[in-house]
Order: structure tokens, then C-alpha cells, then sequence
């Protein structure tokens, strides 16, 4: 990787604790040539008080791209979203953000719809997502990750720029385990999304951000989801879902070599 860049920076425009400034500071002094600012957002609609909403939405992007002109030419700084996939609520696709006109967007699941119509967050806490597994799945863990894919697979057909950690749904899985990483039906739901990633011809991140919250030692995807990836010729860009300018190059030394990334200013 010749260059040092992130696309994936969250501010306190969404749930991130720091200011656009303080993390393009930060990215200075840390050496990028990219930064790229990627609020959370749910549009049309949201449900939730810390993501961009139609009012923000166009405040944000101003504010990212003023912080552009000032920064330039020491960092090059992009205005993305992190555009969330909530069947009825809320789809990562260019018409929906048209208003801002992003230079990128990030297509992520957060959120299965469960079959009694309940939002199901797949990375609020390890205890809330125990609680909705047996209220709203059954007490099944499978039925939950399987939908969980089937989401993301779901989302391939808006048009979107990266594909966000999409193994999020195993983040509490090391420290508090729910289901079985090497179980056959989960290793056929990476094998069906690897083909699905690779079909729509995205990129796919690889994102530090779980080693930074100390939940995992390894980036989204896992080792072995990347390698089912990588064989199908899917490309890669990094980004560490800083939500702090601490974490904002978390595990950089370990991953930035890693991949032929994808520059995504060109």
C-alpha cells in the first residue's frame, strides 16, 4: 500500500466521539494522504437520534468539505456515508443520498429485520443481542446469522461503492461465544456471500475496527472469508471505523500490506 488512507471515519456528526477537525489533525500527524469521513446514516428514514438525517445530512457535507478545502493539499479529504440496509427503512443507494452527493458510500448491515417485524441490532452489546435471539429468533443463533447474511446479500443491489465489515455479526463471538464459526451451514453462508459480493463487482472493506474496541484480534472480514474474497478476484480497501482519533490507524502496521487496495480517488 503506497499511500496511507482511510475511508471509514466516523466524527461526532453521528456516534463518534471527536470533531471532523480533530481527526483530520490527527490524520496529519499520523501520516494519511486520505482521509475519508463516513458518517452513520438510515435515509430515507431513521430511527435512531445519532445518524444523519435529511436536515444533517447537507450540514455534514458542507462542514467535510470545507474541512477539504482548508486541508488541501497536505490531506486529501473525501465526504462519504455509511449508508445503512434495513428492509422499509432505510437503503445505501445514490438516490437516496443524492442531496449530498458523496464521493463514496459504504453499504453496512447493522440491523436484521427479525420475522415479527422487530429491528435486530447485530452489534449493540453481547446482552442485548442474547435477549433478542431468544425474544425475536427462537433462541436461535443460526436463524439470526443466517439472516444476517441474507441481508447483506440483499443490500448487493443498491448502488453502492464498499461493502462494510460483512461479517459484522461475529464481533462478540470471540469473547462470548453464540455460534460455531466452523459449523458447515455458516461456511456455506460465507461461501454464498463471497459469490454475491463478487458477482455485484463492489469492494469489500477490510476493517480494523473490532481490534480497536478489543472484541477480536482480526479485521472484518475473518482470514477465512477474505480468502474466499480474494479467489473470486474481489478488491479490498481499508479502513479502521475509527470513532476516535486514537483508534483512526488501529492495526494499520499488520493490515496495510495485506491487500492490493483500492484507491478510491481515482
Amino acid at each position: 500500500m503506497s499511500a496511507k488512507t482511510n475511508y471509514h471515519t466516523h466524527s461526532n456528526w453521528c456516534d463518534g466521539r471527536d470533531s471532523t477537525e480533530r481527526m483530520a489533525l490527527a490524520a496529519v500527524k499520523k501520516g494519511f494522504a486520505v482521509l475519508g469521513f463516513s458518517s452513520h446514516a438510515m435515509l430515507p428514514g431513521s430511527f435512531l437520534d445519532w445518524t444523519l438525517t435529511p436536515e444533517k445530512a447537507p450540514r455534514y457535507a458542507a462542514e467535510v468539505r470545507e474541512l477539504a478545502a482548508r486541508f488541501a493539499p497536505r490531506l486529501r479529504i473525501l465526504c462519504g456515508v455509511e449508508a445503512d440496509y434495513l428492509p422499509g427503512e432505510a437503503e445505501p443507494s445514490r438516490a437516496a443520498y443524492a442531496a449530498i452527493a458523496p464521493d463514496y458510500i459504504i453499504g453496512s448491515v447493522h440491523f436484521v429485520r427479525a420475522a415479527d417485524g422487530a429491528a435486530v441490532a447485530v452489534d449493540a452489546s453481547p446482552r442485548e443481542l442474547a435477549d433478542d435471539i431468544r425474544d425475536h429468533f427462537g433462541g436461535s443463533a443460526e436463524a439470526l446469522v443466517q439472516a444476517y447474511f441474507a441481508a447483506v446479500r440483499e443490500s448487493l443491489q443498491f448502488d453502492f461503492d464498499v461493502v462494510g465489515h460483512p461479517d459484522l455479526v461475529r464481533k462478540f463471538n470471540l469473547k462470548h461465544p453464540y455460534f460455531d464459526e466452523s459449523a458447515s451451514w455458516y461456511r456455506e453462508e460465507l461461501e454464498r456471500t463471497a459469490d454475491a459480493i463478487a458477482a455485484s463487482g463492489k469492494i469489500v472493506e477490510v476493517n480494523t475496527g473490532a481490534i480497536s474496541r478489543g472484541w477480536l484480534d482480526d479485521a472484518y472480514p475473518s482470514a477465512e472469508f477474505r480468502a474466499l474474497l480474494r479467489r473470486r478476484g474481489v478488491r479490498f480497501v481499508l479502513g479502521s471505523d475509527a470513532h476516535s482519533v486514537d483508534a483512526l490507524d488501529c492495526a494499520f502496521d499488520r493490515f496495510a500490506a495485506a491487500e492490493d487496495y483500492v484507491d478510491l480517488t481515482k
